[in-house]
């Protein structure tokens, strides 16, 4: 069943109406009529059945609170440097899809692609449609916020544990840092990714001056957009599929 994700905030039995966006591919693209059924959800998260009553403005009645368990048990924020092509929207789609609660981007040093500020707007409002696109269709209860940082000193300020991936590590043969991170069951969890070129030795310093540790991601060198996919997947595995085992 189709989900969207509404700003208005939703109790059973209301009957609201929908804006364009969603009449739009209701309506015209699935082609649904009165008395069809899709799941809404709200800003406090929560997900409803809702019932159209109405197809021109699109008004819908507030059924059953349908909310599952789907999200992490702790908020993840990957934060990658941006990569060449369309990497960055393949990450935000893959990212939110494997439970991501933020994920932020940064012009690295030895990256090979950077974006200009007077781009930035516009293309973190079309990393934040696509994340918006992928959590309906993952049927999550949230949207990652998608944002870019103007320096690295920015990042994870609040997080509780805080790792940054890096190549020399996982050549070195680290293997516990993500372990050892999740242990104390963080409510929050931030991770540092390089771009294709890797972080500069600076960047790997100002990380861990702000409390990251070094961290390698099993025996194989990853790429810049698959490293971040690996992480959130360990993450599901350690703490939803074995959270007895850490």
């Amino acid at each position: 069943m189709q989900r969207y994700f509404t700003d208005q905030k939703l109790k059973t039995g209301d009957v609201v109406q929908l804006d364009a966006t969603i009449a739009k591919h209701a309506i015209k693209v699935l082609r649904q009529d009165i008395g069809d059924r899709f799941e809404l959800v709200d800003p406090m998260h929560h997900a409803y059945l809702a019932i159209i009553q109405q197809s021109s403005p699109l008004q819908v009645a507030i059924d059953e609170d349908i909310t599952k368990k789907v999200e992490l048990p702790l908020a993840v924020e990957v934060v990658c440097g941006v990569s060449k092509g369309d990497k960055s929207e393949w990450i935000v789609q893959k990212a939110t899809e494997l439970g991501a609660d933020k994920i932020g981007f940064f012009n690295a040093q030895w990256g090979t692609a950077r974006w200009p500020a007077e781009r930035v707007v516009k293309k973190i409002a079309r990393l934040q449609e696509i994340a918006k696109n992928a959590a309906e269709q993952s049927h999550r209860n949230q949207v990652p916020d998608v944002t870019m940082y103007a320096k690295l000193n920015q990042v994870g300020q609040t997080a509780e544990a805080k790792l940054v991936a890096y190549e020399e590590s996982a050549k070195q043969g680290e293997h516990g840092a993500l372990i050892s991170a999740l242990s104390p069951r963080p409510a929050s969890l931030c991770v540092v990714f390089g771009p294709e070129g890797g972080l500069a030795p600076e960047e790997l310093s100002v990380l861990t001056g702000q409390g990251f540790i070094a961290a390698g991601l099993g025996p194989r060198i990853l790429r810049a957009e698959t490293a971040p996919l690996y992480l959130l997947s360990a993450v599901s595995v350690l703490t939803e599929l074995q959270a007895t085992s850490i």
